[in-house]
């Protein structure tokens, strides 16, 4: 018997991740397993019932480093290929950087930084040809953003680590797609927001997890080093690059 293929989610009990989950059971028909991880248990128990392929649940904080010593035996114990791997779990926080929480805005870069890139560490060497690796970035990322310093600066992390992973694996035929978008309806902004700040232009550049993810599972089936879903969200792609820093940052100011 061969090794079992699986896809691995992370922050799969919410938003961009179950969505994920969700449309991918439709189309695994070469997948013998789907692992999800997330902290909490039960919504990842309430979305393994809605759920046709065989699931693992895995209960996890992947900013605790134990947790994560604790998956990478289980990935050494079980005999599996990571075809899929997409990192998920993630949030962000609203407001002056002098204002938040300091430690709260060092857990966001532990969770959106450092334990996307640890889970990204462990899960390569069980991947083969044509495995994929699916990061959640964020638009965010494209820019230096005002009253979002930490979470724009992880998502910039992101989107330049998984442009230089894609790189170094295209010579294994591992392809590695970074998710960029906008505003999506999720608890995102119900975290976000805690502070009192809100984004304006989240109003007219809102997508659906739905569209986010359907987009991205297209893209990285066609092998793409991004996945931008929206025109407004493309359109501020091309600005961040053509457009000196300074002047969007000041245009940006004035839409929150």
């Amino acid at each position: 018997m061969g090794k079992k293929n699986i896809v691995i989610i992370t922050g799969a009990s919410s938003g961009i991740g179950q969505e994920f989950a969700m449309q991918l059971d439709g189309i695994l028909h070469r997948m013998d397993e789907l692992w999800l991880i997330a902290r909490r248990k039960e919504r990842l128990t309430e979305l393994a019932r809605l759920l046709d392929i065989p699931t693992k649940i895995i209960p996890m904080d992947v900013s605790d480093k134990n947790d994560m010593r604790a998956f990478k035996k289980i990935l050494e114990i079980e005999d599996v290929t990571v075809r899929i791997l997409i990192n998920s779990a993630g949030f962000g926080l609203m407001g002056p950087f002098e204002k938040l929480d300091i430690d709260e805005q060092l857990e966001m870069l532990s969770v959106n930084c450092e334990a996307l890139t640890e889970m990204t560490y462990y899960c390569i060497p069980y991947m083969r040809k044509n495995s994929r690796i699916i990061q959640i970035a964020s638009s965010a990322g494209f820019l230096p953003q005002r009253n979002f310093a930490i979470y724009a600066a992880s998502k910039a992390y992101v989107l330049s680590f998984s442009r230089a992973l894609r790189e170094e694996l295209k010579r294994k035929k591992i392809w590695v797609t970074a998710v960029c978008p906008g505003p999506v309806e999720t608890e995102f902004f119900d975290i976000a927001e805690r502070s009192g700040s809100t984004l304006a232009i989240k109003k007219w550049t809102m997508v659906s997890t739905q569209k986010v993810v359907k987009e991205a599972l297209l893209d990285s089936y066609d092998k793409k080093a991004l996945s931008v879903c929206s025109f407004p969200i493309k359109a501020f792609q091309v600005l961040s690059k053509a457009m000196p820093h300074s002047w969007l940052l000041g245009i940006t100011s004035l839409l929150k």
